[in-house]
């Protein structure tokens, strides 16, 4: 990195707008949404989509509710095209969706793209050129007059040939390519050169796509800059300003949330931000983030995950773990304080389908999105007794007592330690079982049978192995535990009292079990320890229970 003072890099310059607007907006509807995956996304890729998977995303993007999709550069290759193709041959394309084709401003390239598109029934030309002075310089040894000359004669091509498909409704879309480092001033003279030939009305709208092809600023900048060219434009009722933004910065969702705010109708992007370089918009964390807000995106993301799954098969590219709402652990709290939290509001939140959403940690319901709650809480080191409490209600369907969540996550996060690895749902199952449910020594319970006496009085019958011995109980009291309690000091195991018990069911149905939760305390120790018990018997589930704890107590 070269020492300050920095003379290689210099601040882009801001931008003189007087009275912006954009800071005090918010974005309160929909834009039009255009997916870019089957073009921008599909040449980004090391191995790009075969035409079948492209198929495949298409039908998947018409499901999600995208009206307009580019589907391609039909004039670039033999692949391309013969997608588009059988996009008509097999009659895919929904007559309320648009598809886009896109194309430089070159003759012949133009010429190939309208065979393509013979037979669709609503089809975007998106015709494009470089603007900006680097390009003009570098590339292409051109100057101003001569680079709006390239938009003009493509848009005048474009405008010819729409009559030689009379079947096919065109609208025409043009891109100043790299908007973001082009004088506003040129940029806006292009677009309005374009519009010229176009000739566009509010009924028949040109969609004018302002690219930041690549980001090179804050967004409040991108915003300052579709502010000022929405201002400027003459046919601003007559055009559709579009967003194409990427993530050089890794701000292009900021700046597309901006640039709506700033006036623009559009959005072009790509589901999970695939694209050249860092990518191009993510669609997806952009619809999300409108609809947190309560602005329905119109998009449908509630089976995101097998969006996901068909997208990381066709396009080969893994969903980074934190990618917002997609990722793994975006829903995901190993803290133990975050877990303790994410619990207490689950059981806190109301069912009704109006009821606002108010979950800590969380700002959206991962259920709106198919995806599922193991999901949300992970157990490591650093979780603690909320999540193991939550894991153990929400995956087995066991309600332990408040007082017993401390003690289970001590015995969860001990196992964690002696692994150093996330334990799983089924792990802290089977610890709890270890723990509580399998425990046989000193005390295994061999056969039990209880009666009731009279209205006050219960007589119990006991066989149990105690270090290796068999022995025989008998007591009375008034419910099962007091009579198994007073048979248990028959045998001199008397050094315990009772301070908590309670009992669910587990299932529901004739042969559903019941557990039961015995908090019993040392006299002679003072030490308290949990049992638990589980039978098709809601009186031998308690005495389990006993057991479980007296065990655990003479560990």
């Amino acid at each position: 990195m070269q020492k300050s003072p920095i003379t290689k890099y210099r601040p882009y310059p801001v931008i003189d707008l007087p009275n912006r607007q954009w800071p005090d907006r918010v974005i309160e509807s929909a834009p039009i949404w255009c997916s870019v995956d089957l073009r921008d996304g599909n040449q980004a890729l090391a191995i790009p989509m075969s035409v079948d998977e492209k198929v495949e995303m298409f039908k998947s993007l018409v499901k999600i509710g995208f009206k307009e999709i580019e589907v391609g550069f039909p004039s670039a290759s033999d692949t391309e095209f013969a997608f588009v193709r059988r996009l008509v041959s097999d009659k895919l394309i929904p007559s309320d969706v648009s598809i886009q084709v896109l194309v430089q401003c070159r003759e012949h390239l133009i010429r190939r793209t309208f065979e393509s598109i013979e037979g669709v029934e609503n089809a975007i030309v998106h015709i494009y050129n470089s603007t900006n002075p680097l390009q003009r310089r570098v590339v292409f040894g051109k100057k101003k007059e001569e680079i709006k000359q390239i938009a003009i004669e493509g848009a005048t091509l474009v405008k010819e040939l729409v009559p030689t498909l009379p079947k096919t409704n065109i609208r025409l879309e043009y891109s100043p390519e790299s908007f973001s480092d082009t004088e506003l001033e040129f940029s806006l003279e292009c677009c309005e050169a374009v519009s010229d030939i176009w000739k566009p009305t509010p009924e028949n709208k040109i969609i004018l796509n302002l690219p930041a092809t690549v980001e090179l600023f804050t967004p409040n900048v991108h915003a300052d800059q579709i502010e000022w060219f929405c201002r400027k434009l003459t046919r601003r009722d007559s055009s559709t300003i579009s967003l194409h933004t990427h993530n050089d910065r890794g701000t292009g969702v900021a700046a597309t949330e901006l640039g709506l705010m700033a006036g623009a109708d559009r959005v072009e992007g790509t589901l999970f931000g695939n694209g050249e370089r860092t990518g191009n918009l993510d669609i997806v964390t952009t619809a999300l983030n409108m609809y947190t807000q309560g602005v329905h995106p119109e998009l449908n993301f509630s089976n995101l995950n097998d969006i996901r799954e068909m997208y990381e098969r066709v396009t080969r590219m893994d969903v980074h773990p934190r990618t917002p709402y997609s990722g793994d652990l975006v829903f995901t709290a190993f803290s133990g304080s975050h877990q303790d939290a994410i619990k207490k509001g689950f059981s806190q939140q109301s069912e009704e389908d109006d009821a606002r959403w108010a979950v800590p940690y969380l700002p959206i319901d991962p259920a709106d999105m198919g995806r599922n709650y193991r999901a949300i809480i992970r157990i490591n080191s650093q979780s603690g007794k909320g999540g193991v409490a939550y894991i153990m209600e929400k995956e087995y369907g066991y309600q332990l007592p408040k007082e017993m969540h401390k003690e289970l996550g001590k015995s969860i996060n001990r196992v964690a330690d002696e692994t150093g690895a996330e334990i799983t749902p089924e792990g802290v199952y089977a610890c709890f079982k270890s723990e509580y449910i399998d425990i046989k020594e000193p005390i295994e319970l061999v056969e039990f049978r209880n009666e009731r006496i009279d209205e006050h009085t219960v007589e119990v019958w006991a066989i149990i192995s105690h270090n290796g011995t068999s022995k025989n109980l008998r007591g009375t009291g008034n419910g099962p535990i007091a009579a198994f309690f007073n048979a248990l000091k028959e045998i001199e195991i008397n050094d315990f009292e009772l301070l908590s018990y309670s009992e669910h069911s587990l299932g529901r149905g004739a042969d559903s079990k019941a557990v039961s939760y015995i908090q019993l305390k040392n006299t002679v120790t003072s030490i308290v320890r949990f049992g638990a018990g589980i039978d098709t018997n809601i009186s031998l589930a308690s005495i389990r229970g006993v057991i479980s704890a007296l065990n655990r107590l003479m560990k």
